[in-house]
């Protein structure tokens, strides 16, 4: 694929042109308390003891938005205390939480990690475990398009959700560990809800990993990407014109471009010129609207992939900041 978005130059200078909802703090604190005040102690099961000895993996449920039972791994290495530095890993479009063995790098390292399924995906690349519509006795992962669920309106959006999911599972993180502040982390949609979380609690989230992340700039991303999942907006938007004015307001209540303004923790993220699912512009928006500590790997040749050589990077940039 070739260079299709804005000069580097350009990028470096790119702003978002989507106007911030009045009131969007407000918005967002009613309705984390609207979760909060419905949730439950998270739940433990120990996993696989003799698979996966000494780490200690445990399959988690802690409650996420409406009080919906969210699933999880917590994995904890050899020796963890309430010194140990603790990572929230989010997942990207399409896969859940997948086996414990899938995310082994970092509690080899020392990490607590903890890694949040998310609801209503986990049927296409990785596996889930968790519904959306929890009420239904034969709900469950699914091999999920969700960009459109509930778009008419912010309060009932998909990503409403999911995001407060994810909030939830860094305050669920930090009561398992006892850590006053996490790392976040996550590529894609994952890396969307990284930057989500660092914004709607920065006083929990001291570092915000987020490569090629989605959900910025969404607006744009709807008429410039020309993969999926953006393209599912303006599939749907083109025979249902009469939504496109409720659609593009909820997508500003979600939109990591405007939330990241809020963000304090010490960032890296990634960026590949020649993604055509998140496009470099989108990245870049969100980057430049952080105002604090940051750092952005940018590769010139890369797509939608993040190279080892900048998961080494991160692995530094952990080191450096959590111990």
């Amino acid at each position: 694929m070739p260079w299709f978005d804005l000069p580097l130059d350009q990028l470096r200078e790119y702003r978002t042109d989507t106007a911030e909802p009045p009131e969007l703090d407000r918005w967002w604190q009613l309705r984390l308390d609207e979760a909060r005040a419905l949730a439950q102690a998270p739940a433990l099961t120990r996993y696989e003891a003799d698979v996966y000895a000494p780490v200690e993996v445990y399959d988690t449920k802690f409650s996420g938005a409406g009080g919906d039972r969210i699933r999880a791994w917590y994995v904890r290495p050899a020796g963890a205390d309430g010194r140990t530095p603790v990572v929230v890993k989010f997942i990207g479009y399409g896969g859940g939480r997948g086996l414990p063995a899938e995310h082994a790098l970092l509690p080899a390292l020392g990490y607590a990690l903890f890694v949040m399924d998310t609801r209503g995906q986990g049927g296409r690349w990785t596996t889930g475990a968790t519904a959306d519509y929890q009420g239904d006795p034969a709900a469950g992962p699914e091999n999920a398009r969700v960009m459109t669920r509930g778009i008419a309106r912010p309060e009932g959006y998909y990503y409403t959700r999911l995001f407060t999911d994810a909030v939830l599972a860094v305050e669920a993180a930090s009561q398992l560990t006892a850590a006053p502040r996490v790392a976040v982390s996550g590529a894609s949609q994952g890396g969307g809800l990284a930057l989500a979380a660092a914004a709607l609690v920065p006083q929990v989230v001291a570092v915000c990993h987020a490569d090629v992340p989605f959900l910025c700039d969404i607006q744009r991303g709807i008429t410039l990407a020309p993969e999926a999942p953006y393209t599912e907006v303006p599939e749907f938007l083109a025979h249902n014109v009469d939504l496109i004015p409720a659609a593009l307001d909820t997508l500003r209540y979600v939109d990591c471009a405007l939330l990241a303004r809020r963000i304090t923790a010490r960032c890296l993220l990634s960026v590949g010129l020649m993604d055509t699912i998140c496009p470099p512009s989108t990245v870049f928006a969100a980057y430049n609207e952080i105002t604090a500590g940051k750092d952005l790997s940018v590769h010139p040749f890369t797509g939608h992939d993040v190279p080892t050589a900048h998961v080494e990077r991160q692995l530094r940039h952990l080191r450096e900041v959590l111990r």
